[in-house]
């Protein structure tokens, strides 16, 4: 991805985040040379990966496979006492999440206003394939029975719970508009607990063509 891309991607989130009243902590917005400034005393930010995380899964189109993410807070296994994590998302109309379940986390995605939430969902076989056999899961804690690859689609407001070893795949859906996508889990480790079906890249490479307005998570160990 080009930076100017990412750029473009960080302001339009800004301003959608703004209109739907989601505040992120002050140092969200900060500049190279405050995060250098306060380099000392942000070492929970900068080791458990906060802040903004943006990625197209190596598709080179954004808008059709992509997420913005930004990592409010997360603790890291084994090496502090903060067994949870929490981020906000932007998912827009038909843009995807590759299909993928993670070993160790459990989360609930919320749908925190905007349009719809498309998830797919899969149970896991023994070596990672994907199951044929009803899904059980928790809408806000009422229980559903999901044909293998079926759809729950979370209005304003709904949460699914997501269990270990759940195949999952998600979506806007079409014409209802881009979706505020909340998440509540267990620790997140993007680099180690993601199990995609697919080959795919988890991070963007950058084609560093303009400075960055801010800094992605995936950035602090090139900049700091």
């Amino acid at each position: 991805m080009k930076r100017s891309e990412i750029n473009q991607i960080l302001k339009n989130a800004k301003t959608f985040m703004a209109e739907k009243q989601f505040i992120l902590p002050p140092w969200a917005y900060w500049s190279i040379e405050d995060w250098k400034k306060n380099r000392e005393n942000t070492s929970e930010i900068i080791e458990n990966m906060l802040g903004w995380d943006i990625t197209d899964f190596g598709s080179g189109d954004f808008y059709s496979r992509g997420l913005f993410l930004f990592t409010i807070r997360n603790g890291k296994y084994k090496v502090d006492r903060k067994p949870y994590a929490e981020k906000i998302m932007i998912v827009e109309e038909n843009q995807e999440t590759p299909i993928h379940y993670h070993w160790a986390k459990m989360e609930d995605i919320i749908n925190r206003g905007g349009g719809n939430l498309v998830i797919e969902l899969y149970n896991t076989t023994p070596d990672n394939q994907l199951d044929t056999t009803p899904v059980l899961c928790k809408v806000d804690g009422v229980k559903h029975s999901v044909p293998a690859g079926g759809r729950v689609v979370l209005t304003p407001g709904e949460s699914i719970c997501l269990e270990q070893g759940m195949y999952h795949r998600f979506y806007g859906e079409a014409g209802k508009g881009k979706v505020l996508v909340g998440e509540v889990s267990a620790v997140n480790d993007d680099s180690n607990d993601n199990c995609f079906h697919e080959q795919i890249g988890r991070f963007p490479i950058i084609e560093e063509d303009e400075q960055p307005v801010h800094l992605l998570a995936s950035d602090y160990s090139k900049f700091l």
